[in-house]
């Protein structure tokens, strides 16, 4: 792999998939990335990925989260771009060799939001005020397990496109509601058609949900250190917990999993789920861990991951307790 710790940065070229909702991220941090340095050339290297082109069946049956990105990692190694970026909750849990997820942005909007058609008059906008075996858009089996616990009376359907198809076919009546990133809403203009947020009591995030992410090359030392100024470290200590989780699970989008963390008062706490992909059962454990706060960010940073890194497995070691490999083992097993 060419060694680009010594170069002069003039031109950063920007993988990313070409929803708008991917430009929109990639175009946020090309903006970002002339703030902190203004006489940069950033170029974008739109592209469809292979979990784009596939659009008619859920994301489960043909490979995972990991086909929205992996056409642009093989563009990262071969040199055509120089970072990539992604919602983080697309990303799978383990990188090629010689890529990291080197810049964590703070986190916008975490939870679920649901919708429902704009034609709708309806005064209330509840997951309770949905009519008895409502049909509800939406490929996750994330979203659908722990729906199931409140409504078990409702009906599933598959949903894919971008936020804009989706929207469509729900105002066309496909669908009674739809659910959807509340983030990706908002950072596309659409939070008037947020009917209303689902508490996480309800419907726990995914693991990384409302973070965008930069994955770059491990080598490329002069990019790593342009973009530093964009990595957060309370988010990344977050999503490290929920990561961490993910992948002692062996987890992926094929399974019913979740996991969010929050920082209150210099305390870390994880939340992680694993459902039946039925519905039936939905597995709960949660933890905390007190990060030091006590040196500087520099000196704490590994520190504090590797305390967040020990909570999200902390937490999958729980679910595994209750019975999550069952769980599953049953969703692989369906695939």
């Amino acid at each position: 792999m060419t060694d680009h710790s010594e170069r002069v940065l003039k031109k950063l070229t920007i993988a990313t998939r070409k929803s708008p909702l991917a430009l929109w991220q990639a175009e946020f941090i090309r903006d970002e990335v002339h703030r902190l340095q203004p006489g940069i050339q950033v170029e974008l290297l739109p592209m469809s990925t292979k979990g784009d082109k596939i659009l008619d069946a859920p994301l489960a049956k043909v490979g995972g989260k990991g086909l929205f990105v992996k056409e642009l990692e093989i563009a990262l190694l071969d040199g055509r771009a120089d970072i990539a970026v992604h919602s983080t909750k697309d990303v799978p849990m383990d990188l090629p060799e010689g890529l990291l997820l080197g810049v964590i942005c703070q986190r916008a909007d975490p939870y679920d939001a649901l919708v429902f058609p704009q034609a709708n008059t309806q005064s209330a906008a509840l997951i309770q005020d949905l009519q008895q075996g409502a049909i509800v858009g939406t490929s996750s089996l994330r979203r659908q397990c722990q729906l199931s616990q409140l409504r078990p009376d409702l009906k599933f359907a598959t949903l894919r496109g971008n936020v804009n198809t989706r929207l469509k076919k729900l105002d066309e009546k496909e669908f009674d509601a739809i659910i959807l990133a509340a983030a990706g809403l908002r950072r596309l203009g659409f939070a008037q058609r947020i009917s209303s947020l689902i508490a996480p009591k309800i419907m726990l995030p995914a693991v990384g949900q409302g973070a965008l992410s930069i994955e770059l090359r491990a080598d490329d030392l002069a990019i790593q250190k342009l973009l530093q100024p964009l990595h957060h470290l309370n988010t990344a200590l977050c999503v490290s917990a929920e990561r961490a989780m993910n992948r002692y699970l062996n987890g992926g989008c094929q399974v019913p999993i979740a996991g969010f963390a929050q920082i209150e008062d210099g305390v870390l706490k994880l939340e992680g789920r694993v459902g039946a992909i039925d519905g039936s059962q939905l597995l709960i454990d949660s933890g905390a861990v007190s990060l030091d706060v006590s040196a500087s960010v520099d000196l704490s940073a590994d520190k504090n991951i590797n305390l967040a890194e020990n909570l999200g497995q902390q937490v999958a070691r729980g679910l595994l307790t209750q019975g999550a490999k069952a769980l599953l083992d049953e969703a692989y097993a369906k695939q």
